[in-house]
């Protein structure tokens, strides 16, 4: 039997299965096109074969696509004795592809932004950061509330001699506001994939285990 965590303010909407006691949450990769949320999913699902016993589905849509599996986080413990399985989704980021942004964001609840280093990506990530504030609305969901990680992503193009925005314009760009964790990392290369996962588990669980405790 699934029952829904219906939190407070429709801040969450985790289900948990009473039967086998596992609580089923939710994290989705969120950003602008051909950011890195991709790559970020394919890293995963290579480095962590063990925790994913789902294949990854692939949702083309034309030049973008949608990825999602199941991940076990076997390192990161139970809530209130119940064991926990995350589904990593990431969303298209092309701006037509809005309608589908806002489906993959239903019963969200953790959200990786994926931000693109590239200097001449500025303005879109900006643009998509603000449509994640408005997508999540739509849910009744906060931006400030939910549980969030930015990533500055593709910071290896400065190897190739691509022009990187610095990580204090980013900050300033993306979360001077929100003030959430935030990590440098190359999806490509790996660096700070796994860290990032990890934190947003860590945050959401600890997300949910609070809302459980104030559930009747």
């Amino acid at each position: 039997m699934y029952v829904g965590l219906g939190m407070s303010g429709g801040a969450g909407l985790a289900f948990i299965n009473l039967k086998d006691k596992v609580i089923q949450a939710k994290i989705v990769y969120y950003g602008p096109g051909r950011c890195g949320k991709t790559t970020n999913l394919e890293y995963i699902y290579d480095k962590c074969r063990l925790q994913i016993n789902s294949e990854m589905v692939t949702v083309k849509t034309q030049g973008d696509r949608t990825l999602f599996f199941d991940f076990f986080p076997f390192d990161m413990g139970k809530i209130s004795g119940y064991d926990v399985k995350i589904q990593l989704y990431t969303v298209p980021g092309q701006v037509k592809y809005n309608s589908t942004r806002r489906l993959v964001l239903k019963g969200v609840d953790g959200v990786v932004f994926v931000a693109d280093s590239a200097a001449d990506r500025r303005n879109k990530n900006i643009i998509s950061i603000k449509n994640l504030e408005e997508n999540l609305k739509l849910y009744n969901k906060n931006i400030r509330d939910i549980p969030l990680v930015i990533q500055y992503n593709k910071r290896d193009l400065a190897k190739e001699g691509i022009e990187i925005l610095d990580v204090e314009t980013l900050e300033n760009d993306l979360n001077s506001e929100l003030k959430v964790p935030s990590f440098e990392a190359s999806a490509v290369e790996g660096d700070n994939v796994i860290l990032t996962l990890k934190k947003i588990i860590y945050d959401t669980m600890s997300s949910l285990e609070k809302q459980l405790k104030q559930e009747p």
